[in-house]
């Protein structure tokens, strides 16, 4: 390609918006160009680095066996509804795209096609003869980020490949997933990046397992902890480790001591002179589910560790995500009335602190939250409750009368309870329980039509309290403690008292160890590494590129996607997805390899191997000996670009650098010698070849490059 001809702008200076370096050299050499926020247009160069890092994937994925397919893009909400996920992409993380097309139809652009592909397996594998299947795509994807920052890297509008593979079991499913591990460390060792595989949090996309392949540089967003000896990394929403050995407690008595401006364990340590090994700090967070309960938790933890809120969101997801007082989800749709399911909710919108800003929604007025006084054993009261409420009332909100009220209330009021007013909640489960009789309506019953009127009049009866009781928080504390307090004596903590801690505590006397003991402390570097305590953690940025699941039979079984085995029985598909980000690996490289000048490019993804430049367009002999070279480069299939435009050498030189290309030729003064002068991008090494030698140099050093 000869650049006179080529769409090509560079620029000098650095565009306004963009933080990273990889950001700002694809803008100025021409690569990208922002059309707005998030969204960018991948020109004529950066074209040709997506073909050759598409053209990798492509191999590396037939080479498994995978099949290459095409999905669509718009996908039906309906899908995302049947494996629950709807409201999550749409409402909570919020990062789908939704719309209605004219006949008021829900329709998604689709950041991932898990329900897309589990309905084709659905309909299309009826066999355990047609298992295992992988199927891939390289598709453009959206997402409706809050912050599109960085260029490629967290952009609206993305190239990615995604793999997803069906099953007959486990075994079978992981020999896919480690043939997939070994594809994408194939695919980013040729595409000539240092990278790291890690285990990862599986996210929104779920799954038993997962693993993320970061390519290692500075700007990346992710920690990964690792060990020297090279037998972990994780990323560090994921690592663990062993916490440093806690100091013995030097209170041997339990007593409540006064403690004035001890909010913090700093503090705190200071001022009862002890360690903070020796404190345990309770931590409260407020977690909001798809159904709109807000559920507080308390969160035990030694005072010299972290929560990783990504621990405990999945730890609550694991442990608490169906708990709720309210039996039911009720689906109008249905014939049959109730739609049986726990109402806890399918996903969580998001489990964060809570504090100050929350006093007037969750707590109590009469009793305030001690925050940095905040005892084990905190109690229920502290939380706001939904008012009981009278007859009048309940029957204001709920449009119910007659025999239906009176069985609405009937027994929720407690013997001998002098009250004549009624607590909401009771007054829901009581309903549930009325729709619970009513049960599975035959329309063709002569009864059907007051079945329906009554079923319909509870279930908006039953929506009404809820929705009024989803107001207050549900009126109990889920209680978590971290493994490191399991086993702590005399310790110091919290009195549930402004101003006030007690001392040589302990488990089981004054303070009840929560049920739930899990890891949700958040691994550091210099921690111990856990196979080894020998070995100590250390960090490094990466930029995650791609990422890998085994997701069991999360989909297969929230949309009824089945097979026949082998005994004639139906199971569930087992599944794997496999992910990983063209666009985003490209920007990745140039992210990881740059210098002052411009890019460099690995050799393999380069959008051309070799370029020419012609310091003076007016020398002939510079302008044939070029063409000669042009043309030699040409036909045996090097990729070469012709600088033979009418501009200054310091120009070209200036520009060859920006654009990164791994080897450039200079036919300039060397020429009289009968030789040309070859530089290599890389490490700047510049060497006179004779002309002869030139090509057969270069195909050797390209293959050399591409072989590593």
């Amino acid at each position: 390609m000869r650049v006179s001809q080529m769409f090509l702008v560079t620029l000098r200076d650095d565009p306004a918006d963009a933080e990273i370096p990889s950001h700002k050299l694809l803008v100025r050499a021409g690569y990208i160009r922002r059309i707005g926020s998030g969204i960018y247009a991948y020109l004529p160069l950066m074209w040709r680095v997506l073909q050759k890092v598409s053209q990798i994937v492509r191999e590396e994925m037939n080479a498994t066996g995978a099949q290459e397919c095409l999905l669509p893009q718009l996908q039906p909400s309906e899908l995302w509804k049947e494996s629950g996920r709807w409201d999550t992409y749409t409402k909570a993380e919020g990062i789908m795209f939704a719309l209605g097309d004219r006949q008021q139809r829900e329709l998604g652009l689709g950041p991932t096609h898990e329900e897309v592909i589990t309905t084709i397996a659905r309909e299309m594998i009826h066999s355990y003869r047609q298992l295992p299947v992988n199927l891939y795509q390289i598709q453009t994807k959206f997402r409706d980020e809050i912050r599109p920052r960085f260029g490629l890297m967290r952009g609206r509008e993305f190239i990615m490949k995604d793999a997803y593979s069906f099953h007959d079991s486990e075994a079978s499913l992981k020999e896919t997933y480690g043939a997939m591990d070994q594809a994408y460390r194939n695919i980013l060792r040729r595409s000539g990046l240092a990278f790291r595989a890690v285990d990862a949090d599986s996210g929104a996309i779920g799954g038993s397992g997962s693993q993320e392949f970061m390519v290692l540089a500075d700007a990346g967003e992710d920690e990964v902890l690792y060990t020297e000896d090279g037998k972990y990394a994780a990323n560090v929403e994921k690592a663990i480790s062993l916490p440093v050995d806690a100091v013995t407690s030097p209170f041997k008595k339990y007593e409540k001591r006064e403690t004035p401006n001890c909010k913090t364990i700093e503090s705190l340590s200071e001022f009862l002179d002890c360690h903070p090994t020796q404190i345990v700090k309770n931590i409260l967070y407020k977690a909001i589910n798809d159904q709109g309960w807000t559920f507080l938790i308390l969160v035990s933890i030694r005072g010299d560790q972290d929560i990783n809120e990504v621990k405990l969101y999945n730890e609550y997801l694991k442990q608490f995500l169906d708990k709720t007082p309210w039996e039911k989800t009720l689906n109008q749709d249905m014939v049959s009335y109730p739609k049986e399911r726990k109402s806890g909710g399918k996903n969580v919108i998001k489990v964060e602190l809570a504090n100050k800003e929350d006093q007037h929604q969750l707590f109590s007025e009469e009793k305030p939250l001690p925050e940095g006084y905040i005892s084990p054993n905190l109690g229920k009261e502290i939380l706001r409750h939904c008012p009981r409420l009278t007859k009048e009332r309940i029957q204001e909100i709920t449009k119910l009368e007659g025999s239906l009220l009176d069985k609405a209330l009937q027994d929720v009021l407690l013997k001998n309870d002098p009250r004549k007013d009624y607590d909401v909640l009771n007054v829901g489960i009581q309903i549930s329980k009325m729709l619970d009789r009513i049960g599975t309506i035959n329309a063709s019953s002569p009864s059907a039509p007051q079945k329906m009127r009554q079923a319909d009049n509870l279930i908006k009866a039953y929506k009404a309290l809820q929705n009024l009781q989803k107001q207050y928080p549900v009126p109990e504390l889920i209680r978590l403690a971290d493994q490191t307090v399991a086993n702590m004596e005399n310790f110091v903590t919290g009195a549930d008292e402004s101003n006030f801690h007690v001392v040589g505590a302990n488990w089981g006397n004054e303070f009840d160890l929560p049920d739930c003991i899990v890891d949700i402390r958040k691994a550091t570097v210099g921690d111990r590494a856990v196979h080894d305590p020998s070995q100590t953690l250390q960090t490094a940025r990466g930029i995650e590129v791609g990422h890998i699941f085994q997701l069991g039979t999360k989909y297969s079984q929230a949309m009824g996607a089945t097979y026949t085995n082998e005994q004639g029985e139906e199971k569930p598909f087992v599944m794997g997805c496999y992910g990983i980000g063209v666009s985003r690996l490209a920007q990745s490289a140039v992210e990881q390899s740059y210098d002052k000048d411009g890019i460099i490019w690995p050799v393999a993804i380069a959008p051309y191997e070799v370029i020419i430049v012609i310091p003076n367009m007016s020398d002939t002999e510079q302008v044939k000996t070029a063409e000669t070279l042009y043309h030699d480069c040409q036909k045996v299939g090097i990729e070469v670009l012709l600088d033979d435009r009418n501009e200054r050498a310091g120009v070209k030189f200036k520009d060859a650098d920006l654009l990164g290309i791994p080897y450039r030729i200079v036919t300039g003064k060397s020429l009289k010698e009968g030789k040309v002068e070859v530089v290599q991008r890389a490490s700047k090494e510049s060497q006179n070849l004779a002309i002869a030698d030139v090509v057969k140099t270069l195909q050797n050093w390209i293959t050399t490059a591409k072989n590593l």
